[in-house]
């Protein structure tokens, strides 16, 4: 009988608990105005106009939700001049993973932006409008 406590401390190590978090967010995912490709190391955004990063894995908490910093990096109409390095600002992406659902939030500071919150879903394309 002393064998049951030993078995069961070993199955419930590799059980997930209510608070317990997720995996880091991996692949691609779409929406109206945004997507995200998720990477280990970094992340790319693109939205409507306008581009960013996302330094490191993304994981979330309890609940699904998530906060990771990186840059925002406006854009702008017309031709891409040679040699021009657009501004880059620092940003906080947040929002929640539920199933194949996330709302994501981008916050810019510097230039007190509030930009989303946008839905996308995991495998998506995203639909964007570019800079004319």
């Amino acid at each position: 009988m002393t064998r049951w406590p030993a078995i069961f401390a070993l199955s419930a190590a590799g059980c997930a608990t209510p608070g317990s978090s997720l995996d880091p967010l991996a692949g691609s995912w779409g929406g109206q105005h945004a997507g995200v490709r998720f990477g280990a190391a970094e992340s790319r955004v693109d939205h409507d106009c306008a581009a960013g990063t996302i330094v490191g894995a993304v994981q979330p908490g309890a609940g699904g939700t998530f906060e990771a910093r990186g840059t925002h990096t406006p854009g702008h109409g017309g031709p891409e001049r040679v040699g021009f390095a657009p501004p880059s600002f620092p940003a906080r992406y947040s929002g929640r993973v539920r199933g194949d659902t996330m709302t994501l939030l981008i916050e810019v500071p510097a230039i007190a932006a509030r930009i989303g919150p946008y839905t996308l879903r995991r495998g998506a394309e995203p639909i964007l409008l570019r800079c004319l």
